[in-house]
C-alpha cells in the first residue's frame, strides 16, 4: 500500500525549517520527502495537502484513557478526596471489556487533537490493548502489580507486547505512585525493572501533600526513595513533577530521566505549576501529557501546550521563556523519547508514518507570518485536517475510518458509564 500526500508544506521536526514538497508512504512507513510527485508512482491512495502543513503526530505522553465514564462527573475536588472518595470506589467495578470500550472514546478524541500515541496507564491493560489494536492508536502501557497482575503475568505481557515485531502496542513497568505503593509492590516492580533492563515511570511530585508525607516516612524525597531503591537503574521518567527540589531536578538529570508535564489535570486539581522552563534550562527532557478525562476533562493537546507557556510564563514573570518550537518539540519528539518511541519521533525516511495535517486555511492561521507560533499560540482541534498513524489515514476532514461504527462506540461508552455508576450507588 502506496501513501502520497503531496503538495504540502512540511516540518519534520529534525529543526525549524519547512519543505516544500510530497511525502510518500509505505505501507507503515515513510519512504520519501521531496519534491518529485511521481517518483515511486503508481499510488493506492492520493491526499493532495493543498499547501497545508505535514508534520510529526502529538504524542500523549501521559493518559487513563478508560477513564472517560468519569469525565465531567468528578469535578470540584482536590486531589485526595478525588481519588480515594470518588474515583476508586467506582473503579472498582471495571472489567477488561469495560476499559476497552471506554478506553476507544479516547482515541477517537486522540484522532482529531492530532495525537498520534498515548503512554497509557490503567487498570486491565489488556483492555486498552485491545482498544488500541482494534482502533489503531499507537499505544504504550504502563503496568504495574496489583491482585490481577502478578510478577510473572506482568513479565508476561512485557513480553507479549514487546517482542512482537512492529507492534502497535508496547509495554512499560510502572506504579500508580509512592503513597499509594506497598513494599511487596515497590520489590516486584524492582525485580522486574533489574531482570528486564527495563525503563519505569510513575505518578511522582504531583502535590506538596504527596512530597511532605513522602519524607515522613522516609525522610526523603519520592524522587531520592525511588533512586535509592535502584529503580530508576535503566531510564524512565515520572508524571507531573510539580514539587521538585533542586537536588531532585539534578538527580533527573543525573539519570536521564524524562518529566511528563501534565498542567491541564493540574491547574484543574489546584496542584501546582510544574517548573518546565527550568526543567528545560537543565536540559532535562520535557514532555506533555493530557492525563485522565476525569482529571482534565479535555483531551486536547492544544489546551496543553498552551497552558505550558502560559502557566510558565507567569511563574516565571518573563514573557521570553518556551518559544513555540520548544513547547511543539515537548508535545511530539520529547514525547516520543519519553515513550521510547524511537521512529516516531520525526517526518524523516525509514520512521513510521505517524503524521498530522494541519489546516492553514483556517481563519486562526491567517495570516502566514510565522506557522510555528500560529500552532502553538493559536492553535486549536479545529486545525487538525488529517491523522494518519502507522500508515493509515484514521481521521480526515472531520471523518473517522477506525473500522467501527463510530455512534455505536458512543454507545457502548454511555452504557458502561450507567452500569458502573447504577452499580456504585446499589453497594453505597
Amino acid at each position: 500500500m502506496k501513501t502520497l500526500l503531496k503538495n504540502a508544506r512540511i516540518l519534520t521536526m529534525e529543526n525549524e525549517n519547512l519543505i516544500q514538497g510530497h511525502i510518500v508512504v509505505e505501507n507503515n512507513k515513510i519512504i520519501y520527502i521531496g519534491s518529485e510527485e511521481n517518483k515511486y508512482a503508481p499510488y493506492d491512495i492520493v491526499r493532495d495537502v493543498k499547501g497545508n502543513l505535514l508534520m510529526p503526530g502529538f504524542k500523549n505522553a501521559h493518559a487513563h484513557s478508560a477513564m472517560t465514564f468519569l469525565r465531567s462527573k468528578t469535578d470540584n475536588f482536590n486531589l485526595q478526596d478525588w481519588l480515594f472518595k470518588v474515583v476508586i470506589p467506582r473503579e472498582q467495578l471495571l472489567t477488561e471489556d469495560y476499559v476497552c470500550a471506554l478506553a476507544k472514546v479516547a482515541f477517537l478524541e486522540y484522532l482529531t487533537s492530532g495525537i498520534t500515541a498515548c503512554f497509557d496507564q490503567y487498570y486491565f491493560p489488556l483492555g486498552t490493548g485491545r482498544a488500541a489494536e482494534e482502533i489503531g492508536m499507537r499505544t504504550v502501557l504502563l503496568g504495574t502489580y496489583n491482585t490481577l497482575y502478578g510478577k510473572e503475568d506482568l513479565r508476561k505481557l512485557y513480553h507479549r507486547f514487546n517482542d512482537k515485531e512492529d507492534s502497535i502496542v508496547t509495554y512499560c513497568f510502572g506504579i500508580h505512585a509512592e503513597y499509594t505503593c506497598s513494599p511487596e509492590e515497590l520489590q516486584t516492580m524492582y525485580e522486574l525493572v533489574k531482570e528486564e533492563n527495563a525503563r519505569f515511570f510513575t505518578h511522582i511530585c504531583e502535590t506538596k501533600k504527596e512530597v511532605d508525607e513522602c519524607y515522613d516516612r522516609h525522610q526523603k524525597s519520592p524522587v531520592q526513595f525511588f533512586i535509592d531503591k535502584g529503580i530508576y537503574d535503566f531510564g524512565g521518567g515520572g508524571y507531573h513533577c510539580v514539587y521538585f527540589s533542586q537536588e531532585d531536578a539534578a538527580l533527573w538529570k543525573k539519570y536521564n530521566l524524562s518529566v511528563v508535564t501534565c498542567p491541564g489535570s493540574n491547574t484543574k486539581l489546584a496542584s501546582g505549576i510544574a517548573p518546565v522552563y527550568d526543567y528545560w534550562k537543565q536540559g532535562i527532557n520535557v514532555a506533555i501529557g493530557t492525563d485522565g478525562p476525569a482529571s482534565n476533562n479535555s483531551l486536547d493537546m492544544f489546551k496543553e501546550m498552551t497552558l505550558v507557556y502560559a502557566s510558565n510564563k507567569i511563574q516565571q514573570k518573563d514573557p521570553t521563556v518556551l518559544d513555540a518550537f520548544s513547547i511543539l518539540k515537548m508535545a511530539t519528539v520529547n514525547g516520543a523519547i519519553a515513550m521510547n518511541l524511537k521512529d516516531c519521533d520525526v517526518l524523516a525516511v525509514n520512521k513510521k508514518a505517524d503524521i498530522i495535517e494541519i489546516d492553514l486555511s483556517r481563519p486562526n492561521m491567517q495570516p502566514i507570518n510565522n506557522i510555528i507560533n500560529n500552532i502553538v499560540f493559536s492553535g486549536s482541534k479545529d486545525n487538525i485536517a488529517m491523522t494518519m498513524i502507522n500508515g493509515k489515514i484514521l481521521y480526515a476532514d472531520r471523518q473517522f475510518y477506525v473500522g467501527e461504527d463510530v455512534n455505536e462506540i458512543y454507545q457502548k461508552c454511555q452504557q458502561v458509564t450507567d452500569r458502573i455508576e447504577r452499580e456504585f450507588q446499589e453497594k453505597r
